[in-house]
């Protein structure tokens, strides 16, 4: 299972995208830009349900709220979370041609570095010239080349004349961080309580490749789930006996490979290190099965050290074999207290929750008392933040407060500046102080999911060839609930009341609440196959008996059975099949 297979080309896979309405390329009439897709009537329904699906399991069965953020923010809240300074690629560009390539890639697609993300730019310098690498576009070399870094963020303008900065989002978790202070308002100030998004974001792609794989705008479904790291556990006892493919870091390191584990296994042998990771991803093993990513193309990957983003003591991504490569599907990190503790530090807001204590007890509490008729002459409309910063500061137990003097010079970084605060103008003492309770700023566990990837995968893994009649067949087999079509409806012939007859019945099929549609169009096997390759589970057939007795007959896509039954029981039938049901037990075989 760790090698992966080349089950479709993805030229197959592109060719019915495009074909059949799934997606293609947008702006096509002007020459089409890389990295942005348009979902066509089929790929749009698919989508919608994947989505619907993962808001079920992550939302609604968790008790979480949902949000829908702006996707285009304040320069600020980036140079709070650090986007700007370090959301960055790696970009070599060609002195002859000019075109610009991501390093990364190109060591990996060229060499057997499997991660070449996670080296530093001069290693991958390195690399281009060891092994003689050229521009894919015009085979000039690129060794000695400079590879920089390339912030990945689309910049805009929010308003006229001298407009303020902002950015496109390039994930939605900031919409939800920044938003914090009212959020746990609504969760009634309670720990721990989860956050939902999904949404649009967008990343500037150096080089887009690979369908929907790597592209320019996209779509998250994105869960921050907030807790206090003393006192919450995830309910472990629900995951327990879910069994993870997992391929550790170790493994990744050593000659290992992936190892099937328990949640309980994975976390008492500490292969994952935070028991919350350990319950999401026990958690959406369930989801995957459910929208049809084949669990033997699936894999549990731990980020490599050198992988690991700034904020995340441990990181998972769940990864899916496409096209014969492993790709990233999802991401599990726990996010610590990075993220509410930076935007505390750069907003005006409280990012923390009030605790209250079962009894008051007594404390011994640092305090500092600044003199402001001091800091406003000397910093001027800084001087309050470097206040607040100050009083942060010994709350925290900085180590500058300890054995302080007068003559000292007490460093501070106030809205992105270093200031340096005279000892004797800082009122520094320790006082006992009775508290009924302590803010908390509460730790961020996050699973991220990338929709369009998933809705990649789902295709590639539901594409199925096999021989019907003697004819070769492709079909996707796609779980009826994600199918964008329930069932097609078709008259055998279109004379004699049948055509009248079928649109009647598909008409009554979409009122009870199911996708349906309509085809007169070519033999009848032919349009069972023109269903079948767009995924629709069910074919139903009005023929003369239909006329006479008022029956049709329901064909399964997978297997091609057919049953005889009447259409009273149609919508019911449909229904229960959508979710498990049998066949058999809804009418007579139809040999």
């Amino acid at each position: 299972m760790s090698d992966a297979s080349d089950e479709h080309p993805e030229t197959d896979l592109m060719e019915l995208a495009k074909r059949r309405g799934f997606f293609f390329q947008a702006s096509e009439a002007y020459g089409g830009v890389a990295g942005f897709y348009t979902y066509g009537p089929e790929g749009a329904t698919l989508k919608q349900q994947v989505e619907d699906a993962w808001r079920d399991r992550f939302v609604t069965r968790e008790g979480h709220m949902e949000i829908d953020a702006p996707t285009v923010m304040p320069e600020p809240v980036f140079e709070a979370s650090g986007h700007l300074d370090t959301f960055d690629d790696m970009i070599v560009e060609c002195p002859s041609c000019g075109e610009s390539h991501r390093a990364d890639h190109l060591v990996e697609d060229a060499t057997d570095v499997a991660d070449a993300e996670a080296l530093p730019t001069e290693q991958v310098e390195a690399l281009i010239v060891d092994h003689g690498l050229d521009c894919p576009a015009c085979g000039e070399p690129l060794a000695g080349v400079d590879v920089t870094d390339f912030n990945l963020m689309f910049e805009t303008a929010i308003g006229p004349g001298s407009s303020q900065a902002g950015y496109l989002r390039p994930e939605t978790a900031q919409g939800i961080f920044v938003e914090f202070s009212r959020l746990k308002e609504y969760a009634r100030n309670q720990l721990p309580f989860g956050v939902a998004q999904i949404g649009r974001a967008y990343r500037n792609e150096i080089s887009p490749r690979r369908g929907l794989v790597r592209v320019r705008e996209f779509t998250q479904a994105e869960l921050e789930h907030f807790v206090d790291p003393e006192t919450d556990e995830p309910p472990l006892e629900r995951v327990a006996d879910v069994e993870l493919p997992l391929y550790s870091a170790d493994a990744q390191q050593g000659d290992g490979d992936i190892e099937t584990l328990t949640v309980a296994e994975a976390v008492d042998e500490n292969v994952v290190t935070s028991d919350w990771v350990a319950f999401y991803l026990g958690l959406a093993r369930s989801f995957y099965e459910r929208i049809g990513v084949d669990m033997e193309r699936f894999r549990y990957r731990q980020h490599l050290p050198g992988e690991l983003a700034h904020y995340a003591s441990d990181c998972w991504d769940a990864e899916a074999e496409v096209d014969g490569n492993w790709i990233e599907i999802t991401g599990f990190a726990y996010r610590g207290d990075y993220d509410l503790s930076k935007h505390a530090k750069y907003a005006d807001a409280d990012f923390t929750v009030f605790q209250q204590y079962d009894d008051p007890v007594t404390v011994e509490r640092a305090v500092v008392d600044p003199d402001m008729s001091v800091l406003g002459p000397e910093f001027g409309s800084a001087a309050g933040d470097i206040a607040a910063e100050l009083d942060r500061m010994a709350a925290a137990g900085d180590e500058q407060f300890e054995n302080l003097s007068d003559d000292d010079v007490i460093r501070v970084e106030a809205n992105g500046t270093a200031w340096g605060v005279p000892a004797d103008a800082v009122d520094y003492h320790v006082e006992e102080v009775t508290e009924a309770g302590e803010h908390v700023t509460p730790h961020v566990v996050e699973p991220s999911f990338g929709v369009d990837r998933l809705v990649y995968t789902v295709l590639d893994h539901a594409l199925e060839t096999d021989e019907v009649d003697g004819e070769t067949r492709s079909y996707l087999g796609l779980p009826a609930e994600v199918a964008p079509t329930t069932v097609g409806v078709f008259p055998l012939m279109s004379k004699d009341g049948m055509d009248d007859r079928a649109r009647d019945l598909a008409g009554t099929l979409r009122q009870a609440g199911l996708s349906a549609t309509y085809d007169d169009s070519g033999a009848i096997g032919r349009r069972y196959r023109r269903q079948d390759e767009v995924g629709t589970p069910y074919g139903v057939t009005v023929d003369y008996e239909t006329l006479e007795n008022d029956t049709v007959t329901l064909r399964d896509r997978d297997s091609t059975d057919q049953i005889r039954l009447s259409v009273e029981d149609l919508p019911a039938a449909i229904t229960a099949l959508r979710t498990g049901g049998d066949l058999a037990d809804w009418g007579d075989p139809v040999e």
